[in-house]
């Protein structure tokens, strides 16, 4: 016997309805993919980024990286050379989208900056647990970095 038999109505109403409301159910916890903001890598002049040109030792000045994007969202580095030292380094821009990704980019930011900091440079080791937005960190660094002339 054929479960939406004619002669059982009630029955075909129950599972019709069944149907459509795990349908609803399952549309309406699907996340909506949103495409990162569209960013252009320009260049700014040493006089434009907040500092002296490059080749020079003094001075201060601001370069951010590429927005390089990851598997959970775009990631993006500013840092201030100043005397052809490290002296800060920004996320400007990190995967914040749900609660998960806060808190990961809690410990993980903090730790990148400092061993950046530390290293003067980009090689720096990534974040157990924290993978992927540590690649789009050291990368952007890099980008930062070669943009600031050191």
């Amino acid at each position: 016997m054929h479960a939406l038999n004619k002669s059982r109505p009630l029955r075909r109403i129950v599972l019709a309805s069944a149907a459509t409301v795990s349908g609803m159910v399952l549309l309406l916890a699907l996340k909506p993919h949103t495409p990162p903001p569209l960013v252009t890598a320009g260049t700014k002049s040493p006089a434009a980024a907040g500092g002296s040109a490059p080749g020079r030792a003094g001075g201060s000045r601001t370069a951010t990286g590429d927005s390089v994007q990851t598997r959970w969202g775009p990631v993006r580095v500013r840092v201030t050379v100043e005397d052809g030292r490290l002296t800060d380094v920004t996320a400007v821009s990190y995967p914040e989208d749900n609660p998960r990704d806060r808190e990961i980019n809690g410990y993980a930011l903090p730790q990148l900056r400092r061993e950046a900091l530390a290293a003067q440079s980009a090689q720096i080791d990534s974040v157990s647990g924290a993978t992927y937005t540590s690649d789009g960190y050291r990368q952007s660094l890099q980008s930062a970095l070669d943009s600031a002339g050191l």
